[in-house]
């Protein structure tokens, strides 16, 4: 009787399927990786990750000019980032706007 069960626990872990990552058994599709994600929402709205990495520069050249004694460009600099945050900011409401307006349709 012991020898059955333990031919019984050791084929239902012989019989369950390969875990694979990304795959859902219950929907017939897979999940996206990170990567495919930030490539299609990148495609969707180019503007956001533009507007990041024009933020991100003027802030790096903001304070290495801040750390070099000069206080005029680095002020320019830092309106500079300003302006690159509010253009993100609008891109971003921009794109949810028109994700939302496509979806209805």
């Amino acid at each position: 009787m012991a020898e059955q069960t333990t031919k019984s626990a050791l084929s239902a872990a012989e019989l369950r399927p390969p875990v694979i990552e990304g795959f859902n058994p219950l929907s017939n599709t897979r999940e996206e990786t990170f990567k495919e994600k930030l490539t299609r929402k990148t495609k969707q709205n180019p503007f956001v990750p533009v507007g990041c990495l024009a933020t991100v520069g003027a802030l790096v050249y903001g304070l290495r000019s801040f750390q070099q004694g000069d206080t005029n460009k680095s002020q320019l600099f830092m309106r500079g980032r300003i302006a690159a945050q509010g253009f993100t900011v609008v891109a971003l409401v921009v794109g949810v706007l028109a994700t939302a307006l496509t979806s209805k349709k």
